[in-house]
C-alpha cells in the first residue's frame, strides 16, 4: 500500500495492517468506510493477480452495485488506463486481476465462485443467516480475506449479531463515525447538524452508528422494505410530491409509481437550508420530473410560483383536517411499500416515523410525532388526487385502477 494512492483514515489502516480474515467496519453515514475499503481493493487488484468479490445482499444489476463507487476511486486517481468493464465488473489490464459484482440474494450465483482472495461485503446490515452460512465457505482460498462494511439498524440484525455483539477471535472490526473522516463533505454537514439539533435520536442512529430497536409506536412497521429494483420501462403513470424546509429544515421532492398494488419509491432529492434559487437544481436530479405534474406543500406560494416559472408542472396541495392522518392511512392501505437503496432519506423516515407514546406508561397513542415526515409529506401529497379519487371505494387498489 506504501505511497500508491489514497490517503485512508487511520481506522482503515488498522484493518489494512490486521492479519484476521474477517476486516469489519460499522458506523454511521459519511463515514468514509466505504471509500476506504474500495480504495483497498483497488490497489490489490493493482498489485498483484487476484479475484475479488464484491457483494451484497440484493444486487438485480450492476447498477445496485458498489462497482461506481470503485469507478470513482479510479478516476479520483487517475488509474483508468489499468482498469476495462467486462460482463461482471472489472478487470485490471497491469495485472489480470478481476473484479467481479453478485448480490446475495442468489446463494448458488455465489458458491459456484472459485479462487476469490479478497471478499467485499457492502452494506451489509441486511445480510441474512443464510446467506453468512453459505459465503465464509465459498471465500475458501488461503490466506483469504472478507471484508465487510455497514452502518448499523437494529441490535437483532444477523450482521451486527455476528461482528459487533459477538466476540470473534477470528475478526479485526473497528467502528467508523463522521469525525473520523476528514474528507466529511458539506453537503452531510449540514444534514449532521440538523439532525443532531432537531432530533438527537436520530443523529445517534444515523451518524454515530448506534442501532434502533423495532418498536410497536412506529407507523410502517412491517410495510416497508428497502431493495432495489429496475423501474418497470412501461410505467405509465409517476407520482411526485414536495416538500419546503423551513430555515434549516430540508426541501423534498420524491417520485414513486404504483403496481401490482404496491408503492414504489424509486428517486428522491433532499437538501438542507437549500436556497430558493437552487431548488430548480435539485429537483432536476429526480429523472423526468419536468414531465409529470409535481404536488407541493401549499404553505409556500412564491416557492411554487418560482418553481413554475422555471418549467415545472408544480400545484398546491389541498389540505384539510385529518388529512396527514388520511394520508398516512392511505400509504399503510398498499401491500408494502418498497423503496429503492438510493432513496437512504426516505428509508430513515419510514424507520423512524412513529405515534407518540405516554411517557410514564409507555403506552402507544393514537398521534402522529411531527417529525421524520419531510419525505413522507412530500408522499402524501403526491399521491393526494389519487386518494381521493379511490376514497369511494377505500383501497390502494382502486388507485392502481385510475380511479
Amino acid at each position: 500500500m506504501s505511497g500508491l494512492l489514497i490517503p485512508t483514515i487511520p481506522k482503515i489502516r488498522r484493518l489494512i495492517e490486521s492479519d484476521k480474515r474477517y476486516r469489519v467496519a460499522y458506523g454511521g453515514r459519511g463515514s468514509g468506510k466505504s471509500y476506504g475499503m474500495a480504495s483497498y481493493l483497488v490497489v490489490k487488484g493493482l498489485t498483484e493477480r487476484c479475484r475479488i468479490l464484491c457483494t451484497k445482499e440484493t444486487q438485480n444489476s450492476l447498477a445496485d452495485s458498489a462497482l461506481e463507487l470503485m469507478k470513482s476511486v479510479i478516476r479520483e486517481n487517475k488509474l483508468d488506463d489499468a482498469f476495462v468493464p467486462t460482463k461482471t465488473g472489472l478487470a485490471c489490464s497491469v495485472t489480470g486481476s478481476e473484479y467481479v459484482f453478485k448480490g446475495l440474494q442468489q446463494p448458488d450465483r455465489i458458491k459456484s465462485l472459485e479462487g476469490v482472495k479478497y471478499c467485499w461485503v457492502e452494506e451489509a446490515t441486511k445480510v441474512s443467516d443464510a446467506a453468512w452460512k453459505v459465503l465464509p465457505a465459498t471465500i475458501r482460498t488461503e490466506d483469504s480475506e472478507i471484508w465487510v462494511s455497514f452502518n448499523p439498524d437494529d441490535e437483532d440484525d444477523p450482521t451486527y449479531k455476528r461482528f459487533v455483539t459477538a466476540d470473534r477471535p477470528d475478526t479485526e472490526r473497528v467502528e467508523i463515525n463522521y469525525p473520523d473522516n476528514k474528507y466529511f463533505p458539506d453537503v452531510l454537514r449540514a444534514e449532521m447538524e440538523y439532525d443532531k439539533a432537531t432530533d438527537y435520536d436520530k443523529y445517534l442512529w444515523i451518524w454515530e452508528g448506534q442501532p434502533r430497536t423495532i418498536t410497536d409506536a412506529q407507523v410502517f412497521k412491517g410495510k416497508y422494505r428497502v431493495a432495489a429494483f429496475d423501474t418497470p420501462p412501461d410505467t405509465d403513470r409517476f407520482y411526485f410530491g414536495a416538500d419546503w424546509g423551513f430555515s434549516q429544515d430540508p426541501s423534498t421532492l420524491v417520485r414513486c409509481f404504483i403496481k401490482n398494488q404496491i408503492l414504489w419509491v424509486d428517486y428522491e432529492a433532499y437538501g438542507v437550508g437549500v436556497d430558493i434559487d437552487d431548488l430548480p437544481a435539485m429537483f432536476a436530479d429526480v429523472p423526468r420530473s419536468k414531465d409529470w405534474p409535481i404536488i407541493g406543500d401549499s404553505q409556500r406560494p412564491d416557492v411554487i410560483s418560482y418553481l413554475r416559472k422555471n418549467g415545472f408542472q408544480i400545484h398546491s396541495a389541498k389540505k384539510s383536517a385529518g388529512s396527514v392522518e388520511a394520508g398516512v392511512s392511505f400509504l399503510r392501505s398498499f401491500r408494502g411499500v418498497v423503496i429503492h437503496p438510493r432513496c437512504k432519506h426516505t428509508a430513515d423516515e419510514f424507520k423512524l416515523y412513529s405515534y407518540k407514546t405516554d411517557k410514564l406508561t409507555g403506552e402507544v397513542l393514537p398521534v402522529l410525532e411531527d417529525k421524520h415526515n419531510h419525505i413522507i409529506d412530500a408522499l402524501r401529497y403526491a399521491l393526494e388526487r389519487t386518494m381521493r379519487a379511490a376514497g369511494s371505494v377505500g383501497s390502494a387498489a382502486a388507485s392502481e385502477a385510475g380511479l
